[in-house]
């Protein structure tokens, strides 16, 4: 009987974790294929299928225009395969391409202009930023925005404020230079720049005055057991309600929230180069399935932010200059405009190889940290 609980426990956390892993994960690459899809339809170029998923494909259905739309069995990832393709990454088949016929160059990828196929490649992560901006203005629209002042309330002492002179009614202007809005504005600056010095422009009875602060490390963890580090400065505010905006604002709210993740992914990308940040933090499918688990716990409304960071993540990722990845195509696009003809059958095939090399050790690193991870739970 004991042994019965145990796995329907751990059927039950199984399901937990998978289901809204492939909620958000559907979701994100279901728009990325659809960028590319609808440019490369729009272009006039014959798509042979639309895949959500790897492997054998489960169920699928025609379209008018004899695009094969199907769910396959594999669920990390997607394709669109279009005429002329060699392979879900849409590597030519030279000998297929040598065969056609002008009618059927007419509807082949390979042989569209160069700046329609960096059109086709780049809009799959140009959906994925878009996807985003849409989903945080519907949580702006439908949730509300924090939108309470900068304002101090509380100094704990021997805390990096109380070192820096900070006092209770301060109002924080900017940071390092830039115009802090909200008391949210200036937590999410202090987080990511643990025991970084930071100039703090404050508004004190009247008068502006600079106070330098460094955030002290904070490492504890979460309700779910994850061991977080950000900063902490040692003071609290006075959160008002969130406040819902107009579509207007939040779409504008929406460009904001999206560049900021795209901005903090790049200066996590330069800390770890530097050494000021630690790799352990790239995650692959098993962190982002338990992360997703953990956070449809909480709200759809969660779940749903997590999604548009995923999708600006998957879009970044994408556009990395690595050859099997969209920013690989785009590179090679880039050199066949600059020298007026596409590198050479060998050299694409050497990049694509040299792309698979460093897509696959990618994935074992992050599954690597995924394991050390969940083991230290």
């Amino acid at each position: 009987m004991q042994f019965l609980s145990n796995f329907g426990a751990f059927g039950s956390s199984f399901l937990g974790y998978a289901l809204p892993f492939l909620f958000v994960l559907t979701i994100v690459v279901f728009f990325h294929e659809l960028g590319h899809f609808w440019v490369a339809r729009r272009c006039g170029v014959k798509i042979e299928a639309f895949s959500i998923g790897f492997g054998p494909e489960l169920f699928g259905f025609y379209d008018r225009h004899g695009t094969r739309w199907k769910i396959a069995a594999i669920p990390l990832g997607g394709y669109v395969r279009f005429y002329g393709d060699d392979s879900a990454a849409s590597t030519p088949d030279q000998e297929t391409l040598d065969k056609m016929n002008e009618t059927e160059r007419s509807v082949s990828f390979f042989y569209k202009p160069v700046a329609q196929r960096a059109a086709i490649v780049a809009a799959g992560p140009i959906a994925n930023f878009i996807l985003a901006i849409l989903i945080f203005a519907g949580i702006f629209m439908f949730y509300g925005k924090q939108a309470s002042p900068a304002r101090v309330n509380t100094v704990f002492p021997n805390s990096a404020a109380a070192e820096a002179g900070f006092k209770t009614g301060d109002l924080v202007l900017t940071i390092d230079g830039k115009k802090i809005e909200t008391f949210t504005d200036m937590q999410r600056i202090v987080a990511i720049n643990p025991d970084v010095t930071l100039d703090f422009t404050v508004d004190r009875d009247g008068k502006e005055i600079v106070l330098k602060a460094k955030p002290k490390l904070d490492e504890h963890k979460d309700r779910f057991g994850n061991l977080l580090r950000v900063g902490r400065l040692g003071i609290t505010g006075l959160m008002d309600p969130p406040v819902r905006v107009g579509p207007f604002a939040a779409l504008s709210l929406g460009a904001a929230e999206t560049w900021f993740v795209v901005d903090r992914t790049f200066s996590y990308i330069g800390g770890i180069v530097a050494g000021r940040e630690s790799a352990d933090q790239l995650g692959g499918p098993l962190r982002i399935a338990q992360v997703s688990g953990q956070v449809a716990s909480v709200s759809f409304t969660a779940l749903m932010h997590l999604t548009a960071v995923l999708s600006v993540s998957i879009g970044l990722l994408n556009l990395f200059p690595v050859p099997l990845l969209d920013g690989g195509h785009l590179m090679f696009y880039l050199f066949e405009a600059i020298r007026g003809r596409p590198l050479s059958e060998k050299a694409q095939e050497m990049g694509f190889r040299i792309g698979l090399a460093l897509v696959i050790m990618l994935m074992i690193f992050a599954t690597w940290n995924d394991i050390v991870h969940l083991a230290s739970l």
